[in-house]
């Protein structure tokens, strides 16, 4: 029990201060010493100091002699991390990023989908299959649409059979929480499922470059959308 305390209040110290990184509170001004956090928090030293391990590995702080502890430009963080995609969405919304996340997965997703149609097992189908059914039964109500489209792109990246792009769910399913909700809200509707259909379609048929066209075009149409709006 005091080791599950200890490790939630680790992973508690590390989501607060990661969000007040991201969110620019420290901007301009020093990174408290591990001695302040720690009397600021109420927790106790190692708690601190392995809550700000964990955001040096995230490339979200650093340490050096004689300087201390110093916040990291934006540009040194792990965006492929999923605590720090989170802590992005945390600040003021962005088309900008919205609009980098969906480039990021129309470089990702259909080729995931071409390699799919080509080495997918049958349990891949079934997945990508269920994912489908979960977005129908949204349309009436009975499932939660967002978590649906999750479950049909992650079951795809899966079906690839190559572990990189496997890898990619997490940020995927981020991105994908992030540009649902947003696209949702301009089209008033959610996403087509006849155009995921036809992805699965394609992936079923074992025709990559149908695959490949049918991801393309779905992602396509949400980059569209994003670029008529403006921040």
């Amino acid at each position: 029990m005091r080791t599950q305390l200890g490790r939630n209040l680790t992973y508690g110290m590390l989501d607060s201060l990661g969000r007040a990184i991201v969110t620019g509170r420290y901007d301009g001004q020093s990174f408290p010493t591990e001695a302040e956090l720690a009397k600021q928090h109420g927790v106790s030293r190692s708690v601190t100091r392995e809550a700000v391990k964990m955001l040096t590995a995230k490339g979200l702080l650093s340490a050096r002699p004689r300087q201390g502890t110093i916040v990291q430009p934006a540009s040194s963080w792990n965006l492929f991390d999923t605590d720090v995609l989170d802590w992005l969405l945390e600040r003021q919304f962005s088309v900008d990023l919205l609009r980098q996340f969906t480039q990021l997965r129309i470089a990702i997703e259909p080729e995931a989908a071409a390699l799919a149609a080509r080495f997918a097992e049958q349990s891949d189908l079934v997945s990508i299959d269920a994912g489908l059914e979960r977005m129908q039964a949204a349309e009436q109500g009975m499932d939660d649409t967002l978590d649906a489209d999750i479950a049909f792109h992650v079951a795809i990246l899966r079906a690839s059979q190559n572990p990189f792009y496997a890898q990619f769910r997490d940020v995927v399913a981020t991105a994908l929480r992030s540009s649902i909700r947003f696209t949702n809200r301009i089209k008033g509707r959610s996403a087509s499922v006849a155009d995921h259909a036809a992805v699965r379609d394609a992936i079923a048929a074992r025709d990559a470059d149908a695959a490949r066209r049918a991801m393309a075009g779905l992602i396509g149409d949400v980059l569209v959308l994003i670029d008529n709006v403006k921040d």
